[in-house]
C-alpha cells in the first residue's frame, strides 16, 4: 500500500518548522537593524569629535596669533647701532630677519629698518 500524504493543515512538526523559520528571520532582521543603528551612531559621534577638534585647533591658532600680535605691539623698535659696532649690527640684522620670518615685520618694514642700520 503506497504511503498517503495528508492534505490540509500542517502537523505539529510542520508548524514547529515554520515557527522556527519565522523566528530565525525575525532575529536576523532585528540584529541587522541594531548593527546599522549602532554604526550610524558611531559615525555621528566620530563626526562630532572631528568637528570639536577642528574648533579647538582654530581657537588655539587664534589665541597664538593674538599673543603674537600683542608681543609685536609691545616690542620696542630696534635701536640704532653705534658707529663702528660691527657685531652689534649683525646681531640686530639677525633680529630683524627673525621678526620678518615670524611675520611680525612686513617686507617694507624690514627693508626700512635694515637701511637704517646699515646707512
Amino acid at each position: 500500500m503506497p504511503m498517503m500524504r495528508r492534505m490540509g493543515r500542517p502537523g505539529l512538526v510542520g508548524m514547529a518548522a515554520r515557527t522556527a523559520v519565522v523566528a530565525g528571520t525575525a532575529t536576523a532582521v532585528s540584529g541587522s537593524m541594531q548593527r546599522n543603528q549602532q554604526a550610524k551612531a558611531e559615525q555621528q559621534y566620530e563626526a562630532q569629535q572631528y568637528e570639536a577638534q577642528q574648533q579647538q585647533a582654530a581657537m588655539q591658532q587664534a589665541a597664538a596669533e593674538a599673543v603674537a600680535q600683542q608681543q609685536a605691539a609691545a616690542a620696542p623698535p630696534p635701536a640704532a647701532a653705534p658707529a663702528g659696532g660691527g657685531s652689534d649690527v649683525i646681531a640686530q640684522l639677525q633680529q630683524l630677519a627673525d621678526l620678518k620670518a615670524q611675520g611680525i615685520l612686513s617686507d617694507e618694514e624690514f627693508a626700512a629698518a635694515k637701511a637704517k642700520l646699515l646707512g
